[in-house]
């Protein structure tokens, strides 16, 4: 069973969404909250899969509550789920460790389908997001060496698949390797590019990859 927290100030929205979760089989959506307030406390003590959440919220911002979440629950995975095409926030948001960013416009069966995707632990960042990710933290980053240059052949193995939006079983299957092996693997791309997220590492990958196609 997927469990489900949605977090969105407006009672229609997470009415609406909740309905179209609970009809699904397999999925349940176990918790909600309209503010920030008390959000923490309420998806420790639900324990859920994923949290869909809005960007801006009555008492504060959704992406830096997604960015509590994960740093409280990092094997959560966070959706954000808004009203607003906005590049700064959708940036922000995978930043802030978050597996997608889609908008409210987006088809009941559609938004199903992202949060099974959240839940399987593969990342949604389009490639336009991802370069717009990937010049964020180069520009974090421009004063120290292209951090790749370090990588080991295994590493690099594990960071291609990671940017396939591979899960880390299923990259422990494809390598021959334990699951526990990746995650070590994963901590350790995550220590060399100055990350602390997998989705900004998958993002940094597909832009790296494709600059490296062009060439």
């Amino acid at each position: 069973m997927i469990r489900v927290f949605l977090v969105d100030d407006h009672e229609i929205v997470r009415r609406g969404v909740a309905q179209l979760i609970n009809a699904q089989p397999g999925m349940e959506v176990v918790g909600e909250s309209a503010t920030m307030r008390g959000t923490l406390d309420r998806v420790a003590a639900k324990a859920p899969d994923i949290v869909v959440l809005d960007v801006r919220l009555p008492d504060g911002s959704g992406i830096d509550l997604c960015r509590r979440i994960l740093s409280a629950h990092p094997d959560t995975g966070c959706l954000i789920l808004t009203a607003y095409d906005d590049d700064v926030a959708s940036t922000a948001a995978v930043m802030a460790g978050a597996s997608g960013y889609v908008l409210k416009n987006i088809g009941g069966r559609h938004l199903i389908d992202r949060i099974l995707q959240v839940a399987k632990g593969e990342s949604l960042v389009t490639k336009d997001l991802a370069v717009r990710v990937h010049s964020s933290i180069t520009s974090q980053h421009q004063d120290t060496q292209s951090p790749e240059l370090n990588l080991t052949v295994r590493e690099s193995q594990v960071l291609e698949l990671i940017t396939e939006g591979l899960t880390n079983r299923q990259i422990g299957a494809r390598l021959n390797i334990a699951e526990k092996t990746v995650k070590n693997y994963v901590s350790g791309l995550l220590a060399k590019l100055g990350m602390k997220r997998r989705t900004q590492v998958a993002a940094y990958g597909a832009t790296t990859k494709a600059n490296y196609s062009q060439n």
